[in-house]
């Protein structure tokens, strides 16, 4: 654990860690926005089939001046289930006879209509332009819309199994510049995609790397970060995402074309690529790999800028040596996917942490869609996600100090598991409090995004913890995939997709109160420190009673 104390040295907490937070978070705030962008680039305008009366100037001319645009279309489109114009289907000819006061709207029949074989028309007053419209992603083809999205996470969950192994060999810093670079051309070619499929191509690489950064920053954060300051500094992090929400918002209320708002949301990660080169590697992760001059480089810089010139001229690689020997010679042990599940006292904490990033993943999608399902303003319910994100999160941090990691994550997941569940009780007429309820449940799930990400980093050892923190991103990728299948269950019954999405995180709650505490706990560098923290709290456990004992003799 000796890298504890060279990091108190050189400085946990100074200048070198706000100019990091700053160069870091930012970025977060932008990725956020890739992940939410298909709530506006892919929004479903109205829409109905193209008809030449209505959309054919020399078929107009033959039209009799008396009538109206509004009558046109009753002659040239049918009317749908909600007795609004059909969207998928047209009359082969105009039915003139609909024009009769005393004719009914269901005075034609199917044989009379087909589908819009020559194309469709989109209500451009919200969007001037969507994925949707141009490449006509409705009717038979409304299947592609989620299709795009599921590609989306499913380059997320590649991204998170690739990179988290990446880092753990090549270093935190070298796979987050990559990953900037590749967010920032993949982004920009998206916008340019000529074909649906070349668009969900460049779409799955965006995500492909917005998984890396998202891990690659907490990361660098935690090991950078003396321990008790560290609640804080992930804390900031996650509320990067929450104010990437309202960013989201703001930035597509402003930018309605599909293709721009996907160039301006991209094109900051050129930036952000060219500034990273300045970004710190861990030097946490430097040392326990045997990199010991680049190690040692990385803290004099950190000394330097924390303004501790008497600490970085006494750093020499005799005092790494000597410091950290324990760890180098147990660094060099090998580490593998593997150890996380079969070496003692791993494996409990990797399947519990896992199944919490899932139980996280799977509900918050769920939670999306029936939030979208009110029918409220987009832009306002987008941004309300984020504003609602912010005060459960500083919440938590509050939480983590008072209270501990394992405590405030069993609460967070029980606490949103019983919002959702509670909403099954609740009539569909009471719109105001189903809503509410949806919004705790948010809120709660904001709690344990927050919690898992300072929860995870700490309960693995650096020469596995990017692995570790990698298969949990994987978990929560999974179940965003498939927390939107569930509600395929409602055909059964309307308040069995809220029990399933309820019961996850509620259950995931009570698992983690099987985890080890490790508030205020120095990072475990090895495999042999997360042993000898458990050894010792064994002991320390066994020890209490007897000398309360012996206290009363």
């Amino acid at each position: 654990m000796a890298f504890s104390e060279l990091l108190d040295r050189v400085g946990g907490l100074g200048r070198f860690q706000i100019l990091q937070m700053v160069a870091l978070v930012v970025p977060i705030m932008w990725l956020t926005t890739q992940s939410m962008l298909e709530n506006f680039s892919a929004a479903v305008p109205s829409h109905r089939c193209w008809v030449p009366l209505l959309d054919n100037s020399t078929d107009q001319a033959s039209v009799p001046g008396t009538l109206g645009p509004k009558d046109l279309l009753t002659v040239s489109i049918p009317l749908g289930p909600n007795h609004e114009p059909h969207q998928c289907l047209r009359f082969r000819q105009p039915q003139w006879q609909l024009l009769d006061p005393n004719a009914t709207a269901t005075n034609w029949s199917e044989a009379a209509t087909e589908p819009c074989v020559d194309g469709w028309v989109y209500d451009n007053s919200t969007f001037t332009s969507t994925i949707v419209a141009k490449w006509d992603l409705v009717c038979d083809s409304h299947a592609l819309k989620p299709m795009a999205q599921s590609i989306y996470l499913s380059g997320m969950l590649v991204g998170a199994a690739v990179c988290g192994r990446a880092s753990d060999r090549f270093g935190r810093r070298l796979v987050l510049t990559w990953n900037y670079l590749q967010m920032a051309v993949s982004g920009t070619a998206a916008a340019f995609a000529p074909t649906f499929p070349v668009y969900c191509l460049f779409r799955f690489l965006v995500a492909f790397a917005v998984a890396g950064v998202m891990m690659n920053t907490g990361t660098l954060l935690m090991e950078w970060t003396s321990a008790r300051a560290r609640a804080l500094a992930m804390t900031l992090n996650t509320l990067g995402f929450s104010f990437g929400q309202v960013l989201m918002a703001t930035v597509a209320y402003g930018v309605r074309d599909w293709a721009l708002l996907q160039l301006v949301i991209s094109a900051p990660f050129f930036l952000c690529f060219v500034y990273s080169w300045w970004l710190a590697e861990s030097a946490r992760w430097l040392l326990i790999t045997g990199r010991l001059e680049q190690g040692l480089r990385e803290l004099r810089r950190v000394a330097a800028i924390n303004r501790k010139g008497a600490v970085e001229d006494s750093l020499t690689t005799e005092v790494l040596l000597s410091a950290m020997q324990e760890e180098l010679s147990a660094g060099q042990a090998p580490s593998s996917l593997n150890a996380l599940f079969c070496m003692p006292r791993l494996g409990l904490r990797t399947c519990i942490s896992t199944l919490c990033w899932f139980a996280f993943g799977f509900t918050f999608y769920g939670l999306a869609l029936d939030l979208q399902a009110l029918g409220s303003n987009i832009f306002l319910l987008q941004a309300l996600i984020g504003v609602v994100d912010i005060p459960a999160k500083i919440g938590t941090l509050l939480l983590l100090g008072h209270l501990g990691r394992r405590p405030t994550q069993a609460v967070s997941l029980v606490l949103s598991g019983l919002c959702i569940l509670a909403n099954m009780l609740v009539p569909y007429e009471m719109g105001a409090l189903r809503s509410a309820l949806a919004v705790l449940g948010l809120a709660g799930l904001g709690a344990a995004f927050t919690c898992i990400s300072i929860y995870t980093g700490e309960l693995f050892p650096t020469v596995l913890r990017m692995t570790a923190v990698g298969l949990g991103q994987m978990a929560a990728r999974g179940g965003a995939i498939l927390g939107p299948l569930v509600r395929l269950l409602g055909v059964h019954g309307h308040s069995l997709p809220l029990l399933v999405y309820g019961a996850v995180p509620a259950l995931s709650g009570l698992m983690a109160l099987l985890l080890p505490e490790t508030q205020s706990l120095p990072l475990p560098d090895t495999i042999q420190d997360v042993q000898n923290q458990a050894i010792k709290k064994a002991t320390q456990s066994t020890l209490g009673p007897i000398v309360l004992k012996s206290t009363h003799l």
